[in-house]
């Protein structure tokens, strides 16, 4: 935004995106009149300062306004500041009630996924967490030859994976040798998609600051990634729910090719584990909110991730999260997220009894 925005314009942002979620419909000043008790043309003055904030978009000449994705952001940060304002009692219960007499991790995500996709008329994903055998112990690269590499991957349960790369590039022993070592050195214990995320933030940090160690570093994260990307997938179980929630969004209707690659991202598992890796930090631990999946994947462009990391006593669960269009409510997707992802902890730690 090119300044601060004043109390009154962010109430009269708050009531425009409030407008927009529940009609799709452009919002003018007049619409504002008729619940506020400022008048027409003090709304219309606002609503043009909003605008060259960046914060409102017009569709047409004649038409109202609409928020824009800053717009959509400053409304979910002003919810997440407030977390108070978005417990609900009657929600949280219908959760309960949605979960009592489940047990065990697969029945779990399951109807995390379900739930989800029922409040929030969106997609509900739930990921579970790559299992110990994930866990690197060793890698090696071997040399078979001019761009053909063995890649061999022993994991801390004992698995051992080899695979035959095709580089693009012709890589030397040495040159394989470092890239073995700084992945042993560096992620020994790691799990895998976690490895994947880390190395490609490295790998940027890398290029600045060491320029004669990148290409060696860089070579090491195609190998590794090539080396476990078929895999990460099958030892994880993805349940979603609710697809069909987005097939009738003016967002998708209108362009059946992007519906196309949306949906065929929805079906290949890696690229919703990778999605969701990208964005979602078990470390952090609270319910995640992002507007730019494009920039990730350029078949969501348009969606919105509401995701959160489950965690129980030191380990990671997964991941719970809703998939859906800017005009979302919310403050239930938010709330939903966020207590599943709590209930889940509760039930793994055995902490739920006087919850369910």
């Amino acid at each position: 935004m090119a300044k601060p925005i004043t109390t009154r314009q962010r109430e009269i942002l708050t009531t425009i995106v409030e407008s927009y979620i529940a009609t799709g419909e452009p919002v003018s000043s007049g619409v504002l009149a008729q619940t506020s008790t400022l008048s027409s043309a003090t709304l219309r003055n606002e609503m043009a300062e909003l605008a060259d904030a960046g914060l409102l978009d017009q569709p047409h000449t004649s038409a109202g306004r609409i928020p824009s994705a800053e717009a959509f952001r400053l409304y979910v940060s002003q919810l997440s500041a407030n977390n108070s304002n978005l417990a609900r009692t009657d929600l949280h219960s219908q959760i309960d009630t949605s979960f009592a007499g489940l047990a065990g991790s697969q029945a779990l995500l399951a109807q995390t996924s379900h739930v989800l996709a029922a409040l929030s008329s969106g997609v509900g994903l739930a990921i579970g967490a790559a299992t110990s055998t994930d866990l690197l112990e060793h890698i090696h690269f071997s040399r078979l030859a001019p761009r053909r590499v063995l890649a061999v991957v022993v994991t801390r349960g004992g698995t051992v994976r080899d695979r035959v790369l095709a580089l693009s590039d012709d890589l030397s022993i040495v040159q394989l040798e470092t890239a073995a070592n700084f992945l042993n050195e560096h992620f020994r214990g790691w799990n895998i998609d976690r490895v994947r995320t880390e190395l490609a933030r490295r790998i940027e940090h890398e290029r600045s600051a060491y320029r004669d160690l990148v290409q060696t570093i860089t070579d090491a994260g195609v190998l590794w990634s090539q080396a476990i990307h078929t895999d990460a997938a099958a030892q994880r179980s993805v349940f979603i729910e609710g697809v069909s929630n987005l097939i009738g969004l003016p967002e998708t209707s209108e362009d059946r090719d992007r519906l196309r690659r949306m949906l065929a991202a929805l079906e290949e598992k890696q690229r919703l584990i990778e999605l969701l890796n990208a964005y979602v930090d078990s470390r952090q631990g609270s319910v995640q909110v992002v507007f730019d999946l494009d920039q990730q994947d350029p078949s969501m462009a348009g969606l919105v991730l509401i995701a959160a990391p489950a965690i129980g006593g030191n380990s990671a669960l997964g991941t719970v999260a809703v998939l859906g269009p800017k005009r979302m409510h919310y403050r239930n997707a938010i709330d939903a997220v966020g207590y599943v992802a709590q209930l889940l902890h509760r039930m793994d730690t055995g902490t739920a009894a006087d919850t369910l």
